[in-house]
């Protein structure tokens, strides 16, 4: 048996849910990721000879614990917690569903005690199972400073003594908020990949669904909860059709045929009851109204500018007025989005979506050279491999659909 790939697969599948079952026991959060670390080496050394077990994730449970208790009955104040975990580890059958505690994890990560960055990184590393790498990757933070975010982290939670619980009834306002923003990360992160060869990472997008599932389970009628939901929804429904081997397909081009209508059915019912329009839900009845249009023409991009205005009333940042002007450019005119782009070209100057947008704008309105110079600097920001090779195609194009062999300033800016 090739035991390292299929190790690698399970330990993907299973780390975090195994860390957040240790941390529930042991409350050491690095005692229970090396007990984790330790169980993966153990089963290195045995599946090549025993075979794959039947339930992987209880064999590990099972082993992870058992080191547990070795560890604790060498510390005398850990003794009576060894006995503890040894009666756990005798009612582990071989078949047992190994009990899912991220959703716990999850609320202590984001609990108000650590500062909103660390929080982010520790749910990422602790719930999602992202490595520091991806982690710096994916913030744009270099990995020492992720790893240091870690490390004081786990120190504040074992100091402040943070419970592993999920909140009180009186807590969860000053906890959502945070808790919802780390999921949306977490989803973005998996829907389209800051950085690397995979343009995306389904199995980390729907690692957040299940995580805003959970939170719907124990909040149904929190409106933005419901709201985030939906809006991861609506965004997977249409996941198939998003690209083309490994290219983006604009939305403009996707085979809207291919979306999961039933998906996106049950996404809108879910905002029908929505009554507070907060940041997820706008987002959210904008993704419907792309996803309930039949046609890209027939998209109403008069209602998605609205929309785009109310959130920017709630969250004004440059990307939502970046989003908003795009929207004015379908609905109103090219000119009109361009002049709505202008007052974002400091704000924006090494954001790659923004020069992405401003340069499909230039080549609409006819202004190639300008064109090719924003697609160009889109390119030398782009970090995940898919939007490069779609910017290197839109480039190309652009200049033999205008015969436009390429100025010096366009081939300098692509050189760069």
């Amino acid at each position: 048996m090739d035991a390292a790939p299929t190790l690698d697969r399970i330990f993907r599948a299973e780390a975090a849910r195994l860390t957040a079952s240790l941390v529930a026991i042991v409350r050491d959060w690095d005692l229970a990721e090396e007990l984790v670390q330790d169980a993966m080496v153990v089963a290195l050394e045995t599946w090549p000879r025993a075979g794959l077990p039947d339930n992987p994730a209880a064999w590990l449970l099972t082993t992870a614990r058992r080191r547990a208790i070795d560890r604790l009955r060498r510390d005398n104040v850990g003794r009576a917690k060894a006995a503890e975990l040894a009666r756990l580890v005798d009612d582990i059958e071989p078949t047992a569903h190994v009990t899912d505690e991220r959703l716990r994890l999850l609320f202590v990560c984001c609990h108000p005690a650590l500062r909103p960055e660390s929080q982010i990184a520790l749910t990422l590393k602790a719930v999602a199972g992202l490595t520091a790498a991806e982690i710096s990757r994916a913030l744009l933070v270099p990995e020492a400073t992720i790893a240091q975010r870690l490390v004081r982290a786990k120190k504040k939670i074992r100091e402040a003594g943070i419970p592993f619980r999920l909140p009180a009834a009186d807590e969860l306002a000053a906890r959502l908020d945070q808790v919802l923003a780390v999921v949306y990360l977490i989803f973005n992160e998996g829907y389209l990949t800051s950085r690397g060869d995979a343009p995306q990472r389904p199995d980390l997008a729907s690692e957040a669904e299940w995580l805003g599932s959970m939170l719907l389970e124990l909040l149904p009628d929190e409106p933005e909860v419901r709201s985030l939901v939906a809006l991861m929804r609506l965004h997977l429904a249409r996941a198939s059709s998003r690209f083309d081997g490994e290219e983006i397909v604009l939305l403009e081009d996707q085979d809207r045929a291919a979306w999961d209508r039933d998906a996106i059915a049950g996404a809108v019912e879910l905002l029908t009851s929505v009554t507070r329009s907060g940041p997820y839900h706008l987002q959210a009845r904008i993704a419907a109204a792309h996803a309930t249009a039949p046609s890209f023409h027939a998209t109403p991009w008069g209602d998605i500018v609205n929309l785009y205005d109310e959130l920017y009333l709630r969250s004004p940042t440059p990307v939502v007025a970046l989003n908003r002007a795009i929207a004015i450019a379908y609905d109103e005119n090219v000119e009109q989005g361009l002049r709505a782009l202008e007052p974002l070209d400091d704000a924006l100057a090494s954001y790659g979506p923004y020069h992405a947008a401003r340069g499909e704008l230039l080549r609409r309105a006819g202004r190639i050279d300008e064109a090719i110079d924003a697609s160009s600097r889109a390119l030398e920001l782009a970090t995940n491999a898919a939007e490069r090779r779609l910017l290197e195609r839109r480039i190309e194009e652009t200049r033999r659909e205008h015969g436009h062999l390429g100025n010096d300033r366009g081939r300098t800016s692509r050189a760069r």
